[in-house]
């Protein structure tokens, strides 16, 4: 069994991770079980397309959120949160506050794309 070394970690969103399956499904002939799960949870929750979700992010970051992570993002992507609960049980998992003024900004960006 072949032993792999992690050269570098960074958050993906679920859109990006399938560009990269679909990379990996052209280099290879056939997918792996776990990657053929993948593609499939894939395919039936990323619904957002990649020049959304590409545009989606740029809107995001260009608001200047303080302390607003790439893996923010992402999860807010993946999400696509509409209102303010759905925007705040997302935001519980990781430790940041956002104020009311730069929540009500991301949502109103959010809901341009869903």
């Amino acid at each position: 069994m072949t032993k792999p070394e992690i050269t570098e970690e960074e958050s993906l969103n679920l859109v990006e991770v399938k560009k990269v399956l679909s990379k990996i499904k052209k280099r290879d002939a056939e997918l792996n079980f776990r990657a053929a799960r993948l593609e499939d949870y894939l395919n039936h929750f990323a619904k957002t397309t990649q020049k959304d979700a590409t545009a989606l992010q740029k809107d995001i970051e260009d608001l200047d959120v303080p302390r607003l992570k790439k893996e923010h993002v992402d999860a807010l992507i993946n999400f696509m949160p509409v209102n303010v609960e759905d925007f705040k049980v997302i935001m519980q998992g990781f430790s940041i506050t956002i104020n009311k003024e730069n929540r009500d900004k991301i949502l109103d960006a959010i809901k341009k794309y869903a």
